[in-house]
């Protein structure tokens, strides 16, 4: 899939198409942990990938050998859900996640038949999930390939360097680009973050 991607980036974006050719980009899948990858996500949120890392780790040794599951979730307190480094905002939306799945309110399991709005639509109905959480399980974890969210930082970074603004890109300017990327846009946003990550 990603060579048709960067066959459609070289036609519609050679700026784009000659980024991609500097970055190995595994093909987009389907996760066999949603729920996993959702509390990830929340302790990704605004934070970098190692800080974040670390904090999982430490909630994955807190969730004992279940590993991070509703049930493993549900029986930590919010104060040794905190020790790990989580925040009272992500501790409460990581539990309100566990909560939903517990009750059955929120299918993990089957959301992949769903639309891509309709998906956003049902995680944000989620208390503690924003639109960027459910992008990026989207692109992430459901295998959706045409998914790019202007909201991250990273992706304005690597906007900005590759296409060489002197500010951070507006809304307009990403919607433009964006357009040209279709139906490919979850293979743009990851290169993007490699350019993003380069800068660094």
């Amino acid at each position: 899939m990603y060579r048709l991607a960067k066959s459609h980036f070289k036609k519609a974006d050679p700026i784009l198409y000659k980024a991609a050719l500097l970055h190995a980009i595994d093909d987009v899948a389907r996760s066999p942990d949603v729920f996993g990858d959702l509390v990830h996500a929340i302790i990704n949120q605004q934070l970098s990938g190692k800080a974040a890392d670390t904090i999982r780790g430490r909630l994955e040794a807190k969730a004992g050998r279940a590993g991070i599951t509703p049930k493993s979730i549900l029986k930590l307190s919010p104060t040794a859900m905190r020790s790990a480094g989580l925040s009272t905002a992500k501790v409460k939306a990581i539990r309100n996640v566990a909560k939903a799945v517990q009750a059955k309110k929120l299918d993990l399991e089957n959301i992949h038949l769903e639309e891509d709005g309709k998906i956003i639509e049902i995680l944000t109905s989620v208390k503690g999930i924003g639109p960027w959480t459910a992008e990026m399980i989207l692109m992430f974890s459901l295998g959706r390939t045409d998914i790019f969210s202007k909201g991250d930082l990273g992706l304005r970074k690597g906007i900005r360097h590759l296409y060489g603004l002197k500010k951070m890109p507006t809304d307009r300017q990403m919607d433009r680009l964006a357009k040209s990327w279709v139906p490919y846009r979850t293979y743009a946003a990851r290169v993007l973050w490699r350019v993003a990550d380069g800068e660094k």
